[in-house]
């Protein structure tokens, strides 16, 4: 039987989403809009795309697309449902930008539709080996860090603009000292004349390398790579090889599947995906892509660690969300190697330690990223590593944050400072 991909759409339509589910299949594969020479029933039966089921849900009554859309500013009734399209690979091939194309980028443009998700993607065996997927992933991140049977801590060097090399080094070697485990760059900080790259790893790698000959412990700083030019990546990935790191950020949404998988292939660093920008795509539930769909195309494409916010977040996330974003990680597409290190972020401290520990099903295979959660204790980032470490050890534990931070100060005074939700 030929392979095919499934891809799932949530169908919204003041009309028949039967009647949409057809018009997805045909628009994106075989279909014209009026008969032309070669479209021959031979040819359709081959590569056309086929409507697999249409599953009924609730209707809306608001449009997806909201009230100003043309068509739509009248209706109260929005008929929705759930349709498996199957795209054969003899169409489509293995090409991850083909499948963005074919299967996914021409739907929104579908003019009766009222609103549409890609909410999951399942892929045939060809794919498994036409994509490098993760070098080092849960298990090498592991191993470059020394850290197992707990979450890693990680914080990012703030501010996030304005800081020197010299005074970024500084930073670092305070947290280093610290005993956290991760320090990252800010997405937002790759090259600029204030700080160029070069200069920063020149200023902030003899300090983690110092560390590690004293202590043995080799903290990961994952520095900012992105560029628009895949060329000036490499470089840019070659000068913190050449220097001892281990570690980069990519703005995996800025730089695209193209240039990451570029990287990807020559790339001796564990690459730290920031989602910057997947937002646009998932903030209206009834339009854009469910994460879980989103993720596979840099997942396989190769990235290590991937950013998905965290529980009670700073941001409008909710935490049903990041929950469902982090078993969406840990599902093989393949095999377990192709599971990225998830990274919990986003005005995290050790206050949600429990409910996230709760919520990935007894998880420690996580990045758990503190910001001011770490830097700002009043006892200082030490104290901040300190606190989130008790936090977790309390949560596996299952032992309450207050009762256990009777005999741990560090804990205590976190919860002290942080509990009013200010970092959130």
């Amino acid at each position: 039987m030929p392979e095919t991909i499934v891809v799932t759409y949530c169908i919204e339509t003041p009309g028949e989403p039967e009647r949409l589910a057809a018009k997805i299949a045909s628009d994106q594969s075989t279909g014209t809009f009026v008969p032309v020479p070669g479209e021959t029933p031979e040819l359709k039966s081959r590569v056309a795309a086929q409507v697999l089921a249409v599953r009924p849900l609730p209707p809306a009554t608001e449009p997806g697309w909201g009230r100003s859309h043309p068509g739509l500013a009248a209706g109260n009734r929005f008929n929705r449902a759930e349709a498996d399209i199957a795209f054969p690979v003899e169409a489509v091939g293995t090409d991850l930008a083909a499948l963005m194309t074919i299967a996914i980028g021409g739907v929104w443009s579908i003019r009766e539709l009222s609103g549409v998700r890609v909410t999951a993607i399942r892929l045939p065996p060809s794919f498994a080996g036409a994509y490098p997927g993760p070098q080092f992933g849960i298990e090498g991140t592991r191993r470059l860090t020394g850290v197992y049977g707990r979450p890693l801590v990680g914080t990012i060097v703030k501010p996030a603009l304005g800081l020197r090399p010299h005074e970024t080094a500084a930073m670092v070697r305070e947290l280093v000292e610290a005993g956290v485990d991760f320090i990252k760059d800010d997405e937002k900080l790759m090259s600029p004349a204030y700080s160029p790259l070069e200069e920063r790893v020149k200023a902030i790698m003899p300090v983690i390398l110092d560390h590690e000959q004293r202590s043995g412990k080799k903290v990961m700083y994952a520095f900012g790579i992105s560029a628009a030019d895949p060329d000036t990546m490499l470089r840019n990935h070659d000068v913190v090889a050449a220097a001892g790191g281990n570690a980069a950020v990519v703005n995996i949404a800025s730089i695209g599947l193209g240039a990451l998988t570029f990287l990807r292939k020559r790339s001796r660093l564990a690459l730290h995906a920031h989602r910057n920008g997947w937002d646009i795509l998932t903030r209206n539930a009834a339009v854009g892509m469910d994460f879980a769909a989103w993720e596979i195309f840099w997942r396989l494409s190769g990235v290590d660690q991937f950013q998905i916010n965290g529980i009670r977040v700073k941001y409008w996330e909710p935490d049903e969300s990041f929950v469902r974003s982090f078993h969406a990680l840990q599902r093989p597409v393949f095999t377990d190697a192709d599971r990225p290190l998830p990274v919990v972020g986003s005005g995290q401290w050790g206050g949600q330690a429990p409910d996230t520990y709760a919520a990935t099903g007894g998880s420690t295979d996580l990045l758990y990223l503190c910001g001011g959660g770490v830097v700002s204790h009043p006892d200082g980032p030490a104290a901040g590593v300190r606190a989130v470490r008790q936090a977790w050890d309390a949560a596996v534990a299952g032992i309450d944050l207050a009762t256990y931070a009777k005999d741990h100060p560090a804990l205590a005074r976190s919860i002290a400072t942080f509990d009013d939700g200010k970092l959130a």
